[in-house]
């Protein structure tokens, strides 16, 4: 079960707990289904902070794969080009064209970091919005219990 379902759950389980009577709208809750769904999401977010590790990792081996990529492609243009210059009319037309290919491999290896780079980011920053306001409302919900177990009214 996710974060985000026992939430929902937990979210349920208020609308449907009913008021005390002179109480000035305190509810009671099952206090132990509760305990049991807050352990539920203390289970869970392990598994989501491991997710946002393994994204991290993706992260660093597009930018590795992304990096030996423009490599291969500046190497293989170096190659072209000196195989180009041992013809003496080509010499000039290859030194362009090897210019040109060394300057495409790292334009497109800087378009491919950029892109990872963005990519990992906007995910790391969904994960953590998701994580901030998961663990917000665990603690506005836990601040509620514990409100209401001051109170009397569990």
């Amino acid at each position: 079960m996710t974060i985000d379902e026992i939430l929902d759950m937990m979210d349920d389980m208020l609308d449907r707990a009913w008021n005390l009577p002179l109480t000035g709208g305190r509810s009671v809750l099952d206090a132990e289904k509760l305990r049991e769904m807050i352990d539920d999401i203390r289970l869970n977010l392990p598994g989501e902070i491991k997710q946002a590790k393994i994204i991290v990792a993706d992260r660093a081996e597009i930018m590795s794969t992304a990096k030996k990529d423009a490599e291969n492609i500046v190497r293989k243009a170096e190659e072209r080009a000196r195989a180009l210059v041992a013809q003496e009319e080509v010499v000039k037309e290859a030194q362009a064209k090897a210019t040109e290919l060394v300057s495409s491999a790292q334009t497109k290896a800087r378009e491919i970091r950029q892109a990872a780079q963005e990519f990992s980011d906007n995910v790391l920053r969904e994960t953590e919005e998701a994580l901030v306001k998961s663990l917000s409302e665990v603690k506005s919900t836990r601040q509620a219990v514990r409100a209401a177990g001051k109170s009397g009214t569990l």
